[in-house]
């Protein structure tokens, strides 16, 4: 009944706003469990005989209560295996996990529970042993589960087609952009670094949001201008032009053309340099948008 509601109301969201509604967000949560490993005196009795383990042994501060107290506290509840240990806003719990997807309206698109089922249909994904830090594992475990998801919410819904992804940094990965940016079709995607950029020798230098720059002044970056080039990828390439260059408009002919006005122009063309970059190369660095820019 719910997919029934999610296809008949998605042409009214896109009434509502077209560009919200083309956008995909996704999360993962939990639904916090009744069971014993929930109660905070469960958490506090190992964190405290943790505590006492260090001081006794002298260990310095590169041991972390914390972390080994998440290490040595069981995956799963014992009553439910389904009811896994989860590490939500800075607190451990015991909770049934799921992949939740919205729209840019805020409305719910799917909601898929990681239980027995859907590892079943979803054979590829490797449940690994649980390292000593939550943060990673929450991000190991985020970046799995997205792909599953939205093939299984795309069968679902064959006409749903999004243009704009919006995910956490957990999701910054080669593999998650290329199913995104070229399998999916999405056109943009944007998801924070987990890691800088690194920046390959060119002969306009890159910054740290991997837009090219000027040759005589590095902290001036090249303004990006639209192209309409498309590669067999589909993704177009990205046109940067000389930061000084304007459109100067010539009454006689009444045409435009570009003139740079550096006073230590780097290139003899009269409009300054170019520079295109194929996204498709890259695409961590270019994920259908410039990284950085105002949009």
């Amino acid at each position: 009944m719910f997919d029934n509601l999610v296809d008949i109301t998605e042409p009214i969201c896109q009434q509502i706003n077209e560009n919200l509604a083309s956008m995909t967000i996704f999360d993962t949560s939990g639904l916090e469990a009744f069971v014993t490993e929930n109660n905070p005196k469960y958490a506090n009795r190992i964190i405290k005989q943790l505590k006492t383990f260090k001081k006794i042994k002298g260990l310095d501060d590169y041991y972390d209560p914390y972390k080994a107290a998440y290490g040595a506290m069981p995956s799963h509840a014992d009553v439910n295996p389904a009811i896994q240990q989860m590490y939500i806003n800075g607190h451990f719990c015991y909770a049934f996990k799921f992949g939740i997807i919205t729209n840019g309206l805020g409305i719910i698109r799917d909601i898929s529970f990681y239980n027995k089922d859907f590892l079943k249909a979803h054979p590829d994904i490797v449940v690994e042993k649980k390292s000593d830090s939550p943060d990673e594992d929450k991000s190991l475990g985020d970046a799995k589960a997205l792909i599953p998801v939205l093939k299984d919410f795309f069968e679902k819904h064959p006409l749903i087609n999004p243009k704009t992804f919006l995910g956490d940094a957990a999701f910054d990965s080669i593999e998650i952009y290329r199913y995104l940016l070229q399998e999916v079709k999405f056109e943009k995607a944007y998801i924070p670094l987990k890691t800088k950029l690194a920046s390959k020798e060119s002969d306009c230098p890159l910054n740290e949001d991997g837009i090219p720059c000027c040759p005589n002044d590095h902290s001036l970056p090249m303004k990006r201008e639209g192209s309409k080039t498309h590669l067999r990828s589909g993704i177009p390439t990205m046109k940067f032009v000389c930061p000084k260059m304007k459109w100067v408009y010539n009454k006689e002919t009444k045409k435009s053309r570009q003139v740079t006005l550096c006073e230590n122009p780097c290139t003899n063309s009269s409009c300054g340099r170019m520079f295109y970059i194929y996204p498709e190369k890259n695409l961590r660095s270019y994920p259908g948008t410039t990284r950085g820019s105002e949009e």
